[in-house]
């Protein structure tokens, strides 16, 4: 019998036992991975040719890199250990270690991940917990797969706010907000099924692993892109002049670094490209400084920013369908008080600005750049029967990121 013969059986047989003691067997290769090779797919009978995941699956299962189960299933949505994860990682990179072997104190010798873990571990893409521990068996949240794959390739963020893409962003915990910004940048955020919804402490799927490890191989130029509406940043065009669904926008507001509203106010305002949008050809879609013309509406206890138009500088127009998150940070205005620091300067929503001229009686309101928008006299009235009141503050530079929600067609410039 042959080396690959018998690597195949064994790999097999471990598959059965780990099955068998309650473990899900870890994803095991005899090859590395190795750029653009022509390989034959793998197909798993829950992962059907519509799954969201299946090319990120059906690739990386063809590289050995991760492996299904001997009934011919890949279960997609079944949790994945930190064990499991280091498995995975061992088998998809070949890093230079950064560090030396850490004992780990629940990871005993005969343990079937032991070498596993000490790699990933020495390549520096996982570490433990305090005492030495590993935690093997402890599933893994979203938020760690991305922040190890973020620090094993060493990407760091050139704008810690690229995580404000996500409506969720305030639930990434600190210790993680940098490296998902890398992991954010580099294209490997990948979110079934909203792709706005980062969900960082959710624990990860074995599709969403298999979607982070491709995007991360991407970054690295060892896989072929794959076009998806669910990769956060996604450039890739479906043909020369389409930029897919998905794809992120980076705007700025010129005109001011605060924009103010009340909760209740719909109120105009026309935002500018930042980053220019190009095919794959590197032929321009949607230049620098391109105008996107919408408002900001109320949603929920929030403010968001809706797009209706996208206007080129050659002038020509097209109907545009990209959301922002969900902005909900206030500031209180009280009877009798002066601008604030937040509020001079400020661009303000025709309501807010008439309630906070009418509350605090300071007449520099007036110096402020006024947007045009619609805020009921009930409301205003309202609002002026009381001490103090709410507004929303918007910094647009780095709360209204766009998310395309429809593919955009456009012709090249």
């Amino acid at each position: 019998m042959s080396n690959v013969s018998r690597w195949k059986s064994g790999t097999a047989l471990f598959l059965a036992l780990g099955m068998g003691m309650g473990t899900v067997a870890p994803m095991l290769t005899a090859t590395p991975v190795v750029a653009q090779t022509q390989v034959a797919q793998v197909q798993f009978s829950d992962v059907p040719s519509g799954h969201w995941a299946r090319e990120f699956i059906v690739t990386l299962a063809a590289r050995d890199i991760i492996a299904g189960f001997p009934d011919g299933t890949f279960r997609p949505e079944e949790p994945v250990t930190r064990a499991q994860y280091a498995a995975m990682l061992r088998q998809a990179f070949n890093q230079s270690s950064v560090r030396g072997a850490t004992t780990f104190v629940d990871v005993p010798a005969g343990y079937w991940a032991t070498e596993a873990i000490r790699e990933a571990n020495m390549m520096g893409f996982l570490s433990g917990y305090p005492g030495n521990e590993f935690r093997p068996n402890l599933n893994i949240p979203r938020a760690q797969v991305l922040v190890s794959l973020a620090n094993g390739l060493n990407y760091t963020a050139t704008n810690t706010n690229s995580v404000q893409v996500f409506r969720d962003a305030a639930q990434i915990p600190d210790y993680a907000v940098a490296s998902i910004a890398a992991a954010t940048e580099q294209r490997m955020v990948v979110n079934y099924p909203d792709v706005q919804a980062l969900r960082p402490n959710q624990t990860a799927t074995r599709a969403d692993v298999a979607a982070f490890i491709y995007q991360a191989l991407v970054s690295q130029n060892q896989v072929a892109v794959v076009n998806s509406p669910y990769i956060v940043g996604q450039s890739l065009v479906v043909n020369d002049f389409t930029v897919p669904a998905g794809t992120v926008l980076s705007v700025s507001y010129a005109e001011s670094d605060t924009v103010v509203v009340l909760p209740e106010e719909t109120t105009d305002l026309t935002l500018e490209v930042a980053q220019a949008v190009t095919n794959s050809s590197g032929e321009i879609l949607i230049p620098v400084g391109s105008q996107i013309v919408g408002e900001l509406r109320p949603n929920g206890a929030g403010t968001q920013f809706v797009a209706q138009e996208l206007v080129l500088p050659t002038d020509d127009r097209f109907p545009l369908n990209a959301t922002s998150q969900i902005v909900t940070t206030t500031e209180t205005i009280s009877r009798g008080a002066s601008l604030g620091e937040t509020l001079l300067g400020a661009a303000i929503g025709s309501g807010a600005a008439a309630a906070i001229a009418g509350l605090t009686g300071d007449q520099r309101v007036e110096t402020l750049e006024v947007l045009a928008g619609t805020a009921t006299g009930a409301t205003i009235a309202r609002l002026l029967g009381r001490n103090q009141i709410e507004v929303i503050t918007v910094n647009p530079n780095e709360d209204l990121s766009l998310v395309l929600n429809t593919a955009l067609t456009l012709p090249a410039q």
